[in-house]
Parts: structure tokens; C-alpha cells; sequence
């Protein structure tokens, strides 16, 4: 199809890491990639013009959260996502499936902390075989979310490349509920492929492998969703409670993907992360790691990462990293930006932020030409 189109540039002759371009109606995403988390639209504290000048190729939007606020037909009215919102590159949305979980059991942290408890959070009323009915954390107000209702809301706002709608449980359930989990998202992932057939709109979708870290069922999902017309792939469900447990997770699971379509790890996107993941052949990763650590006072750096709130940055006159090309670096100092957190001003965040995907974007560019030099 020409609106889509996965370009595979080198192969590492050191591993499965590749070097590819994904081609969208609204640009080329250069892989193995970054892509930051625009909840509502937006990477928090900056405009979208800037997040494009810092680089950034790929946006994640959130479905349900859109879907209660500002609506569908707000962002269709507009003319879509990428006018609504100014940004004239690549945007991926997810389903609202992760709802399923985040709003059931809780953060990803909280849950495991909890060993599966449900959250007290009652967003969460149903979930059956035609879908999920959530409550609105805006106004209370019921709204059931299906395969072809997010599909459709997905549908207007025009995003380059959809996600189908799937659950996503816990890492600490039984090995039964997993299984009838499983077999109900691959239920849910071919109806939100089908409604997508209906009328494609030069959008993308993949499919969701599912399966927790059962290395049978994540056979049984890649089998499944490889049989069926999608045009990549996002490795997601629970992926284990530590870093080793995903890595050999992973390591099973990418070698039954094809090759010649991408591949996408949903909701990992931290440094260390990437350095374990990039070897084994992921090409795009999303997460809010960068924009999360920037709100806290924790800037990137290739060496040591810096805590601004330290007292000893009260008194630094040098950039975050000298070696930093990004607008923070090149126009303020340490003691500045230290002085910034203290007071609560609210640039500090933007300032911040602009450092974190700065150091993002320059960290998967050098990683690429490793791979071209085939030292990855």
C-alpha cells in the first residue's frame, strides 16, 4: 500500500538489531525509534511545534482520554488529530485498552506491589464480551468502549497508524483467566480489524501479541495475529516484573514475527531498556519515562544522569551536559535550572522536558548508526 510502507535499510550483522524507515501519509519514521507519550495531545509542558524542532518523529496519543475530553467529534470537526493539534507528523493512537487495566488495577507499579489486588479506583464497571464500560473520570458518565467504537473514535481522529482494541491483564493472575483473556482480545483485535477493512483511511493498524510472559501463549498470539491482515505489530500485555523476565520474553517472541513488518514495545521506553531491547530487533518504543523524569528534576545524560534538586547543582555554572546541543543546554546553567526546581516555577518543566527528548532523539540517532556500522 502506498500510504504505508516498511523500509528495511540494514540488518546488523551483530545481532537482530535493523536500520528501517516507516512510511506515513504524514512522514518517515526513521527505526529503531522513540516515541513520546502525548496523553491529551500534547508532551506535557511543550507545543507540538517544538517537539517536532526537537526532533521528535512519532507521537502517542490516548484514545480514551480524547474520548472524554475534548470528544470525537470535537477532533473530527477539526479536521482530525493532526490539525487539532498542529502537528504535522506521524501520531500513533492506542485503543483505550489499557484503560482495562490502568484504571482497574491500578499503575503498573502499584499492581505488582500489590500482587493483583483490584484498585479501589471504580472506573472500571463491566467488562464482558461486547466490551468495557467505563465511568468517565471527567463526570461520572457511563461510556462502554468496543472493538468498532474505538476503532471508529480512532477513525476520526485520523491517526497514522491504530491500535485494535485488547485488554491487558495483570502480571499476577491465574493461568486460566490469562488464557480466556487472551483468546477474548484475539476475539476483539479481529473485530477492530475488520472495522478498519471497512474503510482504511491510508491508517496503518497493527496487532497486539499478547500471552504475559507464557511463552506458549505468546506462540499461540503470534500464530494468530500473523494469519490475519495487519500491518505491524505491538508487543504488549504484561511483560514480566523485572528486566530479565521481558528480555527473555522478548527474545522468544520476536523471532516469530515476520521481518519484513515493524514491530512496536508498548509502554517501555526507559535507557536501560532500550540498550537491552535494540539488539533483539524492536523498532519502535513508546514511553513517558523522559517527559515523567524531566517533571521530577531528573535531566539525561549519556554518562551520569543529574538530579537538579542536589545541592551541590545550587552552585554549577556549566550546562546539564556540556556536551548537550539541545536549546536548555545551549542558554542556561546548572544553578539556573536548580534555582528553577526550588521555586516551582513552572519553565523549569518545559526547560526540562526540551533536554530529556533532546537527549532522546540524539540517543536513538547514534544508536541507528551503530547498527549501520554493525557494532549493535
Amino acid at each position: 500500500m502506498s500510504y504505508f510502507n516498511f523500509e528495511i535499510v540494514h540488518k546488523s550483522k551483530k545481532s537482530r538489531a535493523r536500520v528501517g524507515k516507516i512510511h506515513t501519509p504524514h512522514g518517515i519514521i526513521d527505526t529503531p525509534n522513540f516515541v513520546g507519550v502525548g496523553t491529551n495531545g500534547t508532551m506535557k509542558s511543550l507545543d507540538n511545534n517544538l517537539v517536532s524542532d526537537i526532533g521528535l518523529q512519532l507521537m502517542f496519543c490516548n484514545t480514551y482520554h480524547l474520548l472524554v475530553q475534548p470528544g470525537k467529534e470535537v477532533i473530527k470537526k477539526a479536521g482530525g488529530l493532526h490539525k487539532f493539534i498542529n502537528r504535522n507528523l506521524p501520531i500513533i493512537t492506542d485503543s483505550g485498552g489499557f484503560q482495562v487495566f490502568s484504571l482497574a488495577y491500578g499503575s503498573v507499579d502499584g499492581e505488582l506491589k500489590s500482587k493483583g489486588k483490584k484498585a479501589e479506583n471504580k472506573s472500571v464497571l463491566k467488562i464482558t464480551e461486547e466490551g468495557v464500560l467505563f465511568r468517565s473520570y471527567r463526570d461520572g458518565a457511563k461510556i462502554l468502549l468496543t472493538p468498532e467504537s474505538s476503532v471508529q473514535a480512532q477513525k476520526a481522529f485520523g491517526a497514522d497508524i491504530i491500535i485494535p482494541f485488547d485488554e491487558l491483564p495483570p502480571y499476577h493472575i491465574k493461568n486460566e483467566y490469562l488464557k480466556s483473556s487472551l483468546d477474548r482480545t484475539h476475539r476483539w483485535e479481529k473485530r477492530s480489524l475488520d472495522e478498519h477493512q471497512k474503510d482504511r483511511q491510508n491508517q496503518a493498524m497493527y496487532g497486539v501479541i499478547h500471552g504475559g510472559i507464557d511463552k506458549d501463549l505468546r506462540d499461540k498470539s503470534c500464530k494468530y495475529l500473523s494469519s490475519l491482515d495487519f500491518d505491524g505489530y505491538a508487543i504488549g500485555g504484561s511483560v514480566g516484573k523485572n528486566t530479565g523476565e521481558m528480555m527473555d520474553m522478548l527474545s522468544f517472541t520476536l523471532p516469530l514475527l515476520t521481518e519484513d513488518k515493524p514491530n512496536h514495545l508498548l509502554g517501555i521506553g526507559d535507557t536501560f531498556s532500550l540498550s537491552q531491547a535494540l539488539p533483539l530487533g524492536i523498532d519502535t518504543f513508546d514511553s513517558s519515562y523522559p517527559t515523567k523524569a524531566a517533571r521530577h528534576g531528573l535531566l539525561l545524560c549519556e554518562e551520569h544522569n543529574v538530579k537538579i534538586s542536589k545541592r551541590e547543582h545550587a552552585f554549577s555554572h556549566e550546562p546539564i551536559d556540556p556536551g548537550c546541543e539541545c536549546f536548555t543546554c545551549k542558554n542556561y546553567l546548572r544553578a539556573y535550572l536548580h534555582h528553577l526546581f526550588k521555586s516551582n516555577e513552572l519553565i523549569f518543566y518545559s526547560l526540562a522536558t526540551i533536554h530529556n527528548l533532546h537527549f532522546m532523539v540524539q540517543l536513538m540517532k547514534n544508536y541507528r548508526q551503530k547498527i549501520m556500522e554493525d557494532l549493535l
